[in-house]
């Protein structure tokens, strides 16, 4: 089966990691080809136009259908909507998920297999099996895991429905969530994510092109199944390497360079400097996160390209910002990131971003948390295929406004 989704912009804050795994920070839209489904989010940044954020989607949840908005992240897995009753949540402007109102709702018992599907799972006193989930940016949900019907419309005018699908009810949840958001939708390799329920229908592969955040007004696009495949001209693919924690896609960081400037990548580590799978690729982490030693190298070769004129910029920036009130396309240099077996240029558009008005800060920043992370905001304007039966990730170079 072949789909495709499409998705907006929408706010988040750092880097998000779960306390099972360990990662998370921000996302998108998608759509399906027949006979697989399509939901369509407008493109309604709810973030100002300078700021970098997060790409959201919908589906439509229970029976009747309620319509939810989530945060998509490939550093997750679970699935979950904020629900009445909400004892401690944060402003939303639709309304709650309710699920008395809904027919095919229905909790999970803390007695069963599906409750020790996700870590920190609880049993509330009514047999219920209860959830508290964490994120690296210490943003949480606590709630009640349940089964569900998840809903997706389709370009052919077909819903794809699927039955029994679990996801987190949450009654109480942290507060710093933007207003148009219901919750987060989980695209980890995990067994509750979204990719993982949907099981054999996408053959294990899923695409997305996200369009940079200055282009609103336009949805990126997610594919599932057969429209996922990445291939033709300018493709490069690296693998994915499997470990312990299922939920993250890692791959290997060889090396960056600015310029000419080839920087081999270290961890401060000596004994994990050369490991495979040294950094994951993640749709809800805004900036890139690199360990310490190694963003500095890569950042003096940046200051020493660079001749534009250095500001402070917002301190929830990065700490590499420039005055830029022209074009800046001439005066930053490539960056590349060399994955095993496939080296990706970033253009300027890439490598920084508008922050406030005429300054631009790096998209790359290090570290705060023990994770090495490839944000969305590196990622724009290429198509990424994600193929899990054959363990590969493919990059492509695209207008993604155009895709």
């Amino acid at each position: 089966m072949a789909s495709q989704w499409s998705w907006s912009t929408g706010t988040r804050r750092g880097p998000r990691t779960t306390t099972r795994p360990t990662p998370r920070t921000n996302v998108w839209p998608m759509r399906f080809a027949d006979p697989f489904p399509v939901d369509r989010l407008d493109p309604n940044s709810v973030a100002k136009p300078d700021t970098p954020s997060s790409y959201l989607l919908n589906l439509t949840l229970g029976t009747p259908p309620v319509t939810i908005v989530g945060i998509a992240d490939t550093g997750s897995d679970l699935i979950w909507t904020q629900c009445k009753p909400c004892t401690d949540c944060f402003k939303q402007a639709a309304p709650l998920f309710d699920p008395r109102k809904s027919s095919t709702y229905k909790d999970i018992s803390c007695h069963t297999s599906q409750c020790g599907l996700i870590d920190q799972t609880f049993c509330d006193g009514r047999d219920v099996c209860g959830y508290a989930y964490t994120y690296g940016d210490n943003t949480f949900t606590v709630g009640t895991l349940a089964t569900e019907t998840l809903t997706m419309g389709s370009s052919s005018g077909r819903p794809a429905i699927f039955p029994k699908t679990i996801f987190g009810c949450g009654h109480h949840n942290s507060r710093n969530f933007d207003d148009r958001l219901s919750g987060i939708i989980g695209l980890g390799g995990g067994s509750t994510s979204l990719i993982s329920q949907m099981g054999k229908a996408t053959g294990g592969k899923f695409s997305y092109c996200l369009v940079p955040y200055s282009d609103h007004g336009i949805s990126s696009k997610l594919n599932f199944g057969a429209n996922a495949v990445v291939a033709g001209s300018g493709v490069v693919s690296t693998p994915l390497v499997q470990k312990d924690t299922k939920t993250f896609y890692y791959v290997t960081l060889e090396a960056v360079s600015v310029g000419k400037t080839r920087i081999e990548f270290t961890s401060g580590n000596s004994s994990t400097s050369g490991e495979e799978g040294n950094i994951i690729i993640d749709s809800g982490t805004t900036f890139t996160l690199l360990p310490q030693d190694f963003y500095t190298k890569i950042e003096a070769a940046m200051v020493k390209s660079v001749k534009l004129p250095r500001v402070r910029g917002p301190s929830h920036y990065s700490s590499l910002c420039y005055k830029a009130e022209k074009d800046v396309r001439l005066s930053i240099p490539t960056v590349t990131f060399h994955f095993k077996g496939a080296d990706v240029t970033l253009n300027s558009a890439n490598s920084f971003v508008p922050v406030v008005d005429n300054v631009v800060c790096f998209t790359v920043i290090p570290t705060p948390i023990q994770m090495t992370i490839y944000g969305n905001l590196v990622q724009t304007n290429y198509l990424i295929g994600y193929d899990t039966q054959n363990m590969k990730l493919s990059f492509k170079p695209v207008d993604c406004t155009l895709h």
